[in-house]
């Protein structure tokens, strides 16, 4: 029974791309080049059976004998010792990602084992670990990088594929689209690779390689993972110190990445020892095996599904990058199947030769002469681009009344389907407000003028905002934050701060 004192902790985790030396001031990154072995993965994977060294971890977080003497690593893979956390005896002691007892890592701990939304969430974070953290696992070993770094992505999506945050991270290593597309995933209509648990786990793979060898430790790396290269590459700039145990204690970092690295810390520890944190019957999720077969392009997902006799759904979590109803329409595609649908295929659809059957799309009848493509995107809150790609007209082309536009939902389909969610989710409200703030900062910047030589102050009482500030002194809102700009940019306003009113 796990139960307790309990620490509250509260998490945000954010990610985002900048960094020490900036890698943007390299070259432009060239796309990771996949081996062979990563290659063959993508054409189909079964869990490999193995003598285990640690009975009770996350699957995929065990070594082999030859993990401890492969040369090839020596410098990204070294081995941390941990013989105890909070009194408790581990039975497993070795990480190859460094971990400490302290309180901090303790809290976090204390979190994932006794409070009941920590202990919910690990929960669901070791039962899908069956599916994945095998597979990753492999693919961050071949690249000589420690497997414990699948507690990174368990820190970060708890291994789900459709993760996606409010700063628009996705997929199981939470990237943002710019740093995925830096290392070689494609994101557009048809696809975000960002959700594919090889190809992600890839260009992790590849990224945090690239974070080890500029700031020298994991800690740093998956600081830098967190909160962006550039600013950790600050914090040590402006601190001259390499520990993140002591530039943790100054203001250069952030509290949700200050807690980040010690989470991952934490989930090492008790994913490790499951056993001696109460975790003793772990239900884990069968690890992911499949079989692919080589499919045209733009060939309908739906028609492949019903003749398979499996449901659309099934399809779809066997292949998590692709986000419509076909696939990509650039080239030939792998479509991955459970084991022994490969066998199916060959018999019942490889003399299919309507797949992508163009009688599948929804067409829109234009209203009024002079309409465009580009008028009938915004109406569907589609890409412009789609459109162009599916129809005989340039976006700002003039069409007759009556003309037929292709669009890419489905015959039959609402465009309301789950898989459209993308073009009518909102942000959350803290979000939406927080994106009219900036908005209303960045008109003033271009509008306002900054009061010279100010003399005279305010300083904030409870209730305040900027536009009952600049009523009250009858000053312009776009000076008032022009000339205190420094001040507000952060958030609204609080009591006691000062502004310059003229």
């Amino acid at each position: 029974m796990i139960g307790g004192s309990v620490v509250a902790f509260f998490m945000l985790f954010l990610l985002s791309c900048s960094q020490v030396k900036p890698l943007e001031q390299k070259p432009a990154h060239p796309k990771p080049v996949m081996s062979y072995e990563i290659e063959k993965l993508l054409e189909g994977y079964q869990p490999f059976e193995e003598p285990r060294s640690c009975e009770s971890c996350v699957l995929g977080s065990f070594y082999r004998v030859e993990d401890e003497e492969s040369e090839e690593e020596e410098d990204l893979v070294q081995f941390f010792t941990l013989q105890e956390m909070k009194g408790i005896q581990l039975s497993n002691t070795l990480f190859d990602f460094p971990v400490v007892d302290n309180h901090i890592v303790r809290g976090w701990v204390n979190y994932f084992t006794e409070k009941k939304t920590g202990v919910e969430g690990f929960q669901r974070y070791v039962h899908r670990s069956g599916r994945y953290a095998p597979l990753m696992s492999e693919i961050l070993h071949h690249h000589g990088l420690p497997r414990d770094l699948i507690f990174l992505a368990m820190a970060e999506s708890g291994f789900h594929n459709q993760a996606k945050s409010w700063a628009k991270a996705v997929g199981p290593w939470q990237f943002m689209a710019m740093t995925g597309k830096k290392y070689g995933l494609k994101i557009d209509w048809y696809r975000d690779e960002r959700r594919d648990p090889i190809k992600a786990t890839h260009a992790a793979s590849a990224y945090l390689k690239d974070l080890y060898e500029l700031f020298g430790s994991w800690e740093l790396a998956a600081a830098a993972y967190n909160a962006g290269e550039g600013r950790v590459g600050r914090a040590v700039r402006n601190t001259g110190k390499k520990d993140f145990w002591a530039i943790r204690q100054t203001r250069y970092l952030r509290m949700e990445t200050k807690n980040y690295v010690p989470k991952i810390m934490a989930l090492a520890i008790i994913g490790k020892n499951l056993e001696s944190f109460g975790y003793e019957q772990i239900d884990f999720d069968q690890p992911i095996a499949f079989e692919t077969v080589e499919v045209p392009p733009l060939t309908d997902l739906f028609r492949v599904a019903s003749a398979l006799g499996i449901e659309i759904q099934e399809l779809q979590k066997w292949n998590p990058e692709l986000l419509r109803w076909q696939t990509p329409p650039d080239e030939n595609y792998f479509l991955r199947l459970p084991l022994g649908g490969k066998e199916q295929w060959q018999q019942c659809c490889t003399e299919e030769t309507n797949f992508n059957m163009e009688l599948a799309y929804q067409n829109y009848q234009i209203q009024n002469s002079g309409s465009t493509l580009n008028g009938v995107a915004k109406k569907f809150s589609l890409p412009v681009d789609v459109l162009t790609s599916l129809n005989e007209y340039s976006a700002h082309q003039p069409l007759a009344s009556k003309t037929l536009v292709r669009l890419p939902f489905r015959e039959g389909q609402s465009h309301r389907d789950g898989m459209y969610r993308d073009l009518y989710e909102k942000p959350p409200k803290w979000r939406r407000r927080r994106m009219a703030y900036n908005q209303t900062l960045q008109r003033a910047l271009a509008n306002g003028e900054e009061i010279a030589n100010p003399r005279e102050y305010y300083t904030v009482q409870k209730g305040d905002s900027l536009w009952s500030v600049s009523r009250k002194f009858n000053i312009p809102l776009n000076n008032l934050i022009k000339t205190n700009y420094s001040k507000v940019k952060s958030g609204y306003l609080r009591p006691g701060d000062v502004l310059a009113i003229r």
